[in-house]
């Protein structure tokens, strides 16, 4: 039962023999991400986030706020992660808000007519929220540590 948990949950443990860093290191390691090229930004978590560190990307052009809020836990050297989504969208006047660790695909589309004088769609704009997390738990699991997925509350 724990490992189906685990697989629903986004759970993924270190490679054997990686020898767990310090949760500093594992901390600098992921706000070192910063100066890569990554679309989002890592920062301090606030008292009211109940994290120690959150990730955040805005896709403006679409309406969409990604935040992956970690908890660094030194005793079982694990980086809780929570993923949670709000996306404002003219049907719902307050917007929808989701959490969960299943990927999302964002794209848009346009027409132009092309050479041949016809309409064509073209995409403009795609993203995949594995773009934001698979740079964050590679970062943990490099340190040794494990990324522990979780639903409810960090």
């Amino acid at each position: 039962m724990a490992r189906f948990m685990d697989k629903m949950a986004g759970t993924r443990y270190p490679d054997s023999g990686v020898a767990p860093l310090p949760a500093a290191k594992v901390s600098a390691a992921l706000l070192a991400l910063n100066g890569l090229d990554v679309p989002f930004v890592v920062r301090d978590g606030t008292p009211k986030e109940r994290a120690d560190l959150v990730a955040e990307c805005q896709l403006r052009g679409l309406g969409v706020t990604l935040k992956t809020r970690m908890r660094l836990v030194q005793a079982k050297h694990e980086v809780r992660a929570l993923e949670e989504r709000w996306e404002s969208s003219p049907e719902h006047s307050r917007g929808q808000y989701s959490r969960g660790q299943g990927p999302a695909f964002y794209r848009q589309w346009e027409y132009k007519r092309g050479p041949d004088g016809r309409r064509h769609k073209i995409e403009t704009f795609r993203f995949d929220t594995r773009e934001m997390k698979d740079p964050l738990r590679n970062a943990v699991l490099d340190a040794g540590w494990t990324w522990r997925g979780v639903l409810i509350r960090l």
